[in-house]
């Protein structure tokens, strides 16, 4: 099959698409008893579109440019979902509605808002996947704050995406072309004397902009602030052996990372044939060998996600969707709590590989190893490939000093 032939067979899945042009903020009016709000701080390399009902669009921009946005949410509404407006304006008793826009215009201006969100000093840092329109990526995050009951202040970073299926490859590029902008972007929050820890929640191909992020800020420093606290990539569609690299070149001491697989991901697994058959990392399965050994060297949670019943078509976004998932985001991974506990409830068939022995969390059934080193795939044509050890890839992968 063609990529042309499989890119088409990706559109086919993705269904229909929604409202657009929703970032109009609604007229004042009297407030509405039946919602609540979100407020987030959005940093973005896209440029400004001229038009406040989009406000930026999938074209590059040669600067980066910050945003605070407030989101009303109707709680009369399923868990796991986003309540995009059938109509403009925006209904709030049944519509996710944009309620202010406001342009940053300074870094003193960002600080001065965070430290009117404080939540405690906890920042959440998103970045989303590919295929995604500034307005998706807003109210994806409101939902995933709104859901989740987390006490942290949300800070959102999209890129340039054209939001086309058949623009992967400019997607795949705009991250590149973005990954100095978030590791500026990361640094002047971790400089904020009111942010206490961050956590970083990527999502698809939002993981490789995160993670070359932080691997420039390990070749820099040697390592990544100590701020950034942990690190959770949901459906990641990484190369695993590129992974392997950038784990390592992240320097050490390393933030906490989980990682959410699914092996029913169409997404990555038309990912993973377009980009030379390798395995994607969030489609792999973390309860099998070479990969359970591997995690459990480097120290990473992996959770399994595949028998979570999903309500998009290609499996990949169950870490936003199931209420559960997103409970465990923002109560217990973000706070830094255990997983290996009876207090923990995912939903039957859930597998969690985390640190310590097999045991049961919860109702789940889980595979426990103890964690981190480096993740790489092995290959099943060994004479073709031979696979390397781990101790030839602490010989060879040492950090090396950036050439841009």
């Amino acid at each position: 099959m063609s990529r042309l032939s499989l890119m088409l067979a990706l559109l086919m899945l993705t269904g229909c698409g929604h409202q657009t042009g929703v970032m109009t903020p609604l007229a004042a009016a009297a407030p509405t008893p039946s919602t609540t709000k979100v407020d987030m701080l959005v940093a973005t390399t896209r440029q400004p579109s001229g038009d406040p009902a989009t406000l930026f669009n999938g074209e590059r921009s040669a600067k980066p440019h910050l945003t605070e946005v407030s989101i009303s949410i109707p709680t009369n509404r399923k868990s796991g979902t986003v309540q995009w407006p059938e109509r403009l304006p925006p209904n709030p008793a049944t519509d996710f509605a944009v309620t202010r826009v406001q342009q940053v215009s300074t870094i003193a201006e960002g600080r001065a808002w965070f430290r009117q969100h404080p939540k405690g000093g906890h920042a959440l840092v998103f970045i989303h996947g590919f295929n995604n329109t500034y307005e998706d990526s807003v109210f994806r995050l409101a939902q995933i704050v709104h859901d989740s009951g987390m006490q942290a202040t949300p800070v959102l970073f999209t890129w340039p995406s054209r939001a086309e299926v058949v623009a992967y490859q400019y997607d795949k590029e705009s991250t590149n072309y973005s990954r100095t902008a978030l590791e500026q972007a990361l640094r002047t929050l971790a400089d904020d004397p009111n942010v206490k820890d961050i956590t970083i929640l990527a999502h698809s191909m939002g993981t490789w902009l995160a993670m070359e992020s932080l691997r420039q800020m390990g070749i820099r420093d040697g390592h990544v602030n100590a701020k950034i606290h942990n690190v959770i990539l949901a459906s990641p569609d990484i190369d695993i052996d590129v992974f392997a690299k950038q784990y390592v070149e992240l320097g050490a001491p390393r933030p906490k990372f989980t990682i959410f697989m699914s092996q029913d991901d169409k997404a990555l697994a038309v990912s993973r044939f377009i980009s030379g058959r390798v395995s994607r990392l969030g489609a792999i399965n973390p309860t099998e060998e070479p990969y359970r050994s591997k995690l459990e060297k480097a120290g990473i949670t992996a959770i399994d996600l595949t028998k979570v019943k999903a309500k998009d078509s290609l499996n990949h976004g169950k870490f936003a969707e199931s209420p559960e998932i997103v409970q465990l985001i923002g109560q217990r991974l973000m706070t830094g709590q255990p997983l290996t506990d009876s207090k923990v409830t995912l939903g039957q068939g859930i597998t969690a590989v985390v640190g310590g022995t097999v045991s049961t969390i919860g109702t789940v059934a889980a595979s426990a190893v103890a964690a981190p080193a480096i993740i790489v795939e092995q290959p099943l044509n060994r004479s073709k490939r031979p696979s390397a050890g781990v101790d030839q890839l602490d010989d060879n992968l040492k950090p090396q000093p950036l050439t841009q």
